[in-house]
């Protein structure tokens, strides 16, 4: 497996009454919720190193800090960026940067772990019993 530095994804959403703040518990306002900017990022992560994967693996986030600076109301198009600053072993690294069609609306940092997906629900499921 390899994944180069400066490998690049985006991922977009435009903005509707399901993903909300009003709609998801984030608050009483009519903007793009920042559970919703997370998750996005987190999906233009995970399509970013996916291609260099091998057979059965997956990644999955392990750490996320992101600031949501600007709001996003309904129609408009949001766009998260997760570019490949370092892998350490299974480790990947992602720089974030998010926009809608009037500017930054966010941006942080992410990391994801490269894991066997069988191995993985099954440790899981183990720690349930």
């Amino acid at each position: 497996m390899s994944i180069p530095t400066g490998t690049a994804h985006s991922e977009s959403v435009v903005v509707s009454e399901a993903n909300l703040a009003s709609a998801v518990g984030g608050g009483l306002v009519d903007v793009y919720a920042t559970p919703m900017l997370v998750a996005l990022c987190e999906l233009a992560a995970s399509n970013c190193v996916k291609p260099h994967l091998e057979a059965g693996e997956v990644t999955v986030g392990t750490k996320v800090d992101i600031e949501h600076s600007a709001a996003s109301v309904t129609g408009m198009r949001v766009t998260a960026t997760a570019t490949v600053t370092a892998v350490d072993r299974r480790r990947v690294d992602f720089s974030l940067s998010v926009v809608d069609e009037a500017g930054e609306v966010g941006k942080g940092v992410h990391s994801r772990f490269i894991v066997d997906r069988e191995k993985f629900i099954a440790r899981a499921a183990a720690r349930k019993a």
